[in-house]
C-alpha cells in the first residue's frame, strides 16, 4: 500500500486549516464570494482582510482559480 503525496497548492491545505482553523470550504466559498479579480488582487484582499500569510493565501487563489473560480 502506498500513500499518494499531495501536490501543488492543496500541499497547503493542512497547514492552513491548523493555523487559521478553518476549513479549505471556508475560505473557498470566502473566495467565491468576492468579485472577479486578478490572482494577486485575491492574494492581497485574504492576507490584508484575513491576515494569511501570503505563501497560503497564493495557495488558496491559486486552487480556486484553478477550479474555475471568478
Amino acid at each position: 500500500m502506498t500513500q499518494e503525496t499531495v501536490k501543488g497548492p492543496a500541499s497547503y491545505f493542512p497547514s492552513i486549516e491548523k493555523k487559521y482553523g478553518q476549513p479549505i470550504d471556508h475560505w473557498l466559498g470566502l473566495l467565491a464570494a468576492q468579485p472577479p479579480m486578478k490572482h494577486m488582487e485575491l492574494v492581497n484582499w485574504l492576507k490584508n482582510e484575513h491576515a494569511l500569510g501570503h505563501g497560503h493565501a497564493n495557495a488558496l487563489v491559486a486552487h480556486h482559480l484553478h477550479a474555475g473560480g471568478k
